[in-house]
């Protein structure tokens, strides 16, 4: 009697851990079964690569960023003339001064809507001649021009960094613009002047880089890859023959001479 009870004692007393054994073998089981159907598809793509944006980063949803470009462009000749391949230009001198300011905000994360307003102004002076040889055209030509333009646009950043200090981005944009100059030309007996006003819509695509230089303030140069433009310009001469011109343009060249940079601010 003393053995079988002593039996039922050692059986009583490592029941709970055989049956906690029992569970804990039957729960390892069934874990890796679960983590395989919960275990999220992989992202594959361009933008499935791109890394996430930090609620605190310069370019996450609610923040604003804006800025402004001045560009000046000058040329004139030198003391002696300037051959070119069907006449001579003896003196020239003009520019090109272009301001604009820009701003927008993040819609969502690395996506913001914006725009752009300007202005710019383009004056030339050019004595030259023509086919010497044949016509001997002789003339003094200055021309002055001003214009103004807004560009609503959707910007894109894309992180393919994980860093805060460089990013790609793209703007599409479409402008409309507004401009009138006048040209006068002078040959030595006769003095004409035209006058011209005209309305231009652009659109187009400018993908750029975007490089943080110090606490949410940026450097930013683009380039114009893809651009779809129609202008009208209305032509008047010597305040007696009118002419109406219209054109339509294709562009998909790059140019990298004609470079935007850009200091930005974000906040």
């Amino acid at each position: 009697m003393r053995k079988a009870a002593f039996v039922v004692f050692l059986l009583l007393a490592f029941l709970p851990v055989f049956a906690q054994e029992a569970v804990s073998d039957s729960a390892q089981a069934v874990v890796p079964v679960q983590t395989e159907e919960l275990k999220p598809a992989k992202k594959s793509g361009l933008l499935g690569a791109l890394f996430p944006v930090e609620p605190d980063e310069s370019i996450a949803k609610g923040n604003f960023y804006a800025g402004a470009t001045l560009s000046l462009i000058q040329a004139n000749t030198e003391d002696d003339a300037l051959n070119i391949l069907i006449g001579d230009v003896y003196d020239a001198y003009g520019y090109t001064f272009t301001v604009e300011g820009f701003g927008g905000y993040f819609i969502r994360d690395a996506m913001a809507l914006g725009l752009r307003a300007g202005y710019s102004r383009t004056w030339f002076d050019v004595d030259f001649s023509l086919l010497e040889d044949l016509m001997d055209v002789k003339e003094r030509r200055k021309y002055v021009s001003n214009g103004f333009f807004v560009q609503p646009l959707l910007k894109n950043y894309l992180k393919v960094l994980d860093s805060r200090i460089f990013y790609l981005f793209n703007e599409t944009s479409v402008l409309v613009e507004y401009s009138y100059g006048i040209s006068q030309t002078d040959d030595g007996e006769d003095l004409k002047k035209t006058r011209n006003t005209g309305w231009s819509i652009e659109a187009g695509i400018n993908p750029g880089i975007c490089i943080m230089v110090l606490n949410r303030i940026a450097f930013e140069t683009s380039v114009g890859l893809l651009g779809l433009s129609s202008s009208i310009i209305d032509v008047e001469e010597n305040d007696e023959t009118k002419s109406r011109v219209v054109y339509n343009v294709v562009n998909f060249t790059i140019n990298l001479l004609a470079l935007k940079f850009s200091l930005v601010t974000f906040f």
